[in-house]
This record gives C-alpha cells, structure tokens and sequence, in this order.
C-alpha cells in the first residue's frame, strides 16, 4: 500500500487541484475533531465506539512507513470504515481499502496541521503514559523523539492533547487491551504517573514473569504496577518518571523504597533526585525525576547527570498577560473571606492563607484546585483593586507552554485543572536532554 505524502500533508481538496485526472469522487471530509467534540448529530459517535478507536486511526497516520506501524494498521482500517458507514451511509464499500479510505474521506488538518507535529527524521522513539497536556511529549519532540503511543484517560484533556499534537491518547492504560497496542522496540517510557498508597496486605504472589518479582505483589492495584508491568514486557532502553517530592518521604519512605527496588529488580540503573522548578520557571515547583537505563544495554555504565538548576531568577511579572477580563478579579466576599480565613489560621499557628505573590518574584506550587478561587498565587493590582486569579493563559506559561500551545478546546475549569496537573515542560526538557545525550553514547 502507497500513501502519497502530499496527500497526508495538504488532505485530499489540495491533491485534487494537483491532480485533476483523479477519479475520486468529493463526498466531504471526515474531521475526527468534530468526531471527538460531536458538532451535529450526524457525527455522533455510538456507544460502542470510543476515543480508543480514534485513537487507532490517528496513532497510524502519526507512524505510517514506521516500526510502529503494524501496532494500529489492521484497527485503524475497521475503524475508518465504521466511521464512514456513520457519517455517510450510502456508500458501505470501498474497494481501495484503506488508501481511499484516507484519501477520499479524511481530513488531515486536525491530525497534521498542528503546533506540535511528530517529529519527521527521530533520533530515538517513546511513549507518554498518563499524557495530560503533553508536556513530556513536547520536551522529548524537542530533543529529537518521535512519540509511537500515548495514554491519557481523562477526556477533557484527551481534546487539550488532541488539539496540539494531532494525536488522540489510548484511554485507561490499566487494560490489557490498552496496553496491547503500546509497540514494541521503542526506546524511552515517559511517564508522570499518579502515586497511590501501595497495600500489600492480602495481596497473592504472581508468577506471570516466569519467576516470581517482587513488584507484583507490593504495587498490585497501583499506577504504578501499569507502568513496571509496562517496563518489565517491552524492555526500553530507558524510563523517565516524574511525580511529587512527597514520594520520597510518604509511609516514611517505604512507597519510594518499593518503587525503587522494583525498578531495580526489572534491570535498569536507577538515577533520581528531586528538582525544583523555579530556575526555568517564576514558581516553586518542587518534583522528583525517576531515570533509568537497561542495564542489558549499559551495563549501569551510562553517563547520565541530572541538570544543574540555572541561577537566572525568574518572576512571575514576567508571564502576566497585559489586558486582563476583570471576571479575574475576586469579588469583595471571595476576598474578604480568603482574609478571614488566613487570620484564623494564623492564629493558630498555622501557615494557611492566601499567596499574594511579590511581582519581582516566584509563585507558590500551582494545583489543579487552582480554579476554584485562585488562593495559593493571587496578583495584586493597582487602584485599590482586589486582586486577581491568574488566566489560564497565565497557568500555562507559569508550567513553560509556549502561547502557541492551545487551550480553549476545553472549559476554562478544565484548562486550570490541566495546567496544575502538568509538569513543567522547560525542566522536563532539561532532563530530556541528558537523557538523549546518554543514549547516543
């Protein structure tokens, strides 16, 4: 099968005005955009069909004529047919299969034509589980990857993602039949996996490797275990893992001990440290990187280093918008009880409150609760005004997005909730880069 690349770059109205003698006959574009956000009734979606079968279309058109290809060829076929039975039901049959499938009925712009596309000649190849908003995609594209599969179970942000990188992630990767179609042969497992408490009361040993491992019956029913069980099957070259700096400390250390010895048991060399976000951005961020190389491969010889954090100081002035909705500015109640309820606390002894951030320097840790009244960083304005939550525009710069970086796909609520989720993408990059220097030696 031949896909023309003019075709997959420009869509199908372009190739039409460039070939003229094509027998192809118009009948209107597939937007798996207005699939995802269901427009009309004519493109809703029925209940057996899911973000995962778009999923499977968008994963092959990213890795045609890749390795990664064969993991969604044969589900992304049937999956462009059952769309094409939904959305046009007179016409049930193609007879050139999936190359007209993708030639006389999809349009490629909402998969193409985005701020992030897939990297065109990758140096080295990952997968981003728990995906967010993308941001370790955006620092391992920058590094030179090229992302072969993505997973990401919340909806709202499957649109954020889907909206910037043309790819929709897989959904809950706790599945079997989500992880089916994670390829073989990629080379570095990026993950910003939520930390659970890990029970090991009543847990049976497992013998599914062949000999028993430790890490299945201490990290059964969390995250966590997804993504050692992921490791443990498709053996990188390397993973990177961020979570919170709490995760040394929780249950006095004895969840990052678990994790630690788990990664090690599965043979990789592991390296982590916990950084703090402020030398790339105006907040204090702190978060623990968890990096590790196949020792099959390295022989736990790798010269891997973590960045040192740069000195330049940052502050917030430095990513406030100009002209700003006055709906960001707090209402007299939300701001008289926000005082109130910071000299109470006081107090007590207690360092609850509000955070009225000095423009000349960092925020406090932005949270995903950031939408509900903008307490823990609130910007101080000029005549005698109460001040104001920061824009979701505003929280996206503070985690290092670009402002091409597109957010309205979603409700501002979700947007907050996003951005406070997210890493920080100049510190992730940072780290990305030491990771990439280690593989190519």
């Amino acid at each position: 099968m031949y896909l023309c690349p003019r075709i997959l770059q420009y869509g199908f109205v372009t190739f039409l005005m460039n070939h003229k003698k094509t027998s192809y006959k118009t009948y209107g574009k597939i937007s798996l955009k207005d699939f995802m956000e269901k427009k009309s009734k004519s493109y809703s979606l029925n209940d057996q069909f899911t973000y995962d079968n778009l999923a499977t279309i968008t994963h092959y058109i990213h890795n045609i004529n890749s390795s990664a290809e064969t993991a969604y060829k044969n589900d992304a076929i049937k999956n462009m047919h059952e769309l094409i039975i939904q959305r046009y039901p007179e016409n049930k049959e193609l007879k050139g299969g999936l190359s007209e499938a993708l030639e006389q009925y999809f349009l490629h712009s909402d998969v193409l034509d985005v701020p992030y596309p897939t990297t065109k000649k990758p140096k080295f190849t990952f997968i981003d589980l728990f995906a967010g908003m993308g941001g370790f995609r955006i620092a391992m594209q920058a590094s030179g990857g090229k992302c072969v599969f993505s997973s990401e179970w919340n909806t709202y942000a499957q649109k954020t993602y889907f909206a910037n990188f043309g790819d929709i992630p897989f959904g809950d990767i706790t599945l079997d039949e989500t992880k089916e179609f994670i390829p073989d042969n990629f080379d570095v497992l990026c993950a910003g996996f939520p930390c659970q408490p890990f029970s090991i009361a009543g847990i049976s040993k497992k013998n599914s490797l062949g000999r028993t491992h430790g890490f299945l019956d201490k990290t059964q029913g969390t995250l966590f275990f997804d993504v050692a069980d992921i490791i443990n099957k498709k053996r990188p070259k390397a993973f990177f893992l961020e979570n919170v700096k709490n995760l040394v400390s929780h249950d006095k250390g004895n969840t990052f001990k678990i994790i630690f010895d788990t990664l090690t048991e599965l043979g990789y060399n592991v390296h982590y440290k916990v950084l703090d976000a402020k030398g790339y951005v105006p907040q204090h961020r702190e978060r623990i990187m968890i990096v590790g190389f196949n020792n099959d491969i390295f022989n736990k010889k790798e010269t891997f280093t973590f960045p040192d954090t740069p000195e330049n100081k940052k502050e917030i002035r430095e990513i406030l918008e100009l002209n700003v909705d006055p709906k960001y500015t707090l209402s007299d109640k939300l701001w008289t009880y926000l005082q109130n309820y910071a000299r109470k606390h006081k107090a007590k002894g207690n360092g609850f409150g509000y955070g009225l951030v000095d423009l000349k320097d960092i925020s406090r840790t932005l949270s995903a609760r950031y939408y509900k009244d903008g307490a823990e960083i609130l910007i101080p304005q000029d005549d005698n005004k109460n001040p104001r939550r920061l824009t979701p525009r505003e929280c996206a710069r503070l985690m290092g997005y670009e402002d091409k970086y597109i957010l309205d796909k979603v409700s501002e609520v979700q947007a907050y909730r996003q951005c406070g989720n997210s890493v920080v993408v100049p510190l992730i990059s940072a780290v990305s880069e030491k990771i990439v220097e280690s593989l190519s030696k």
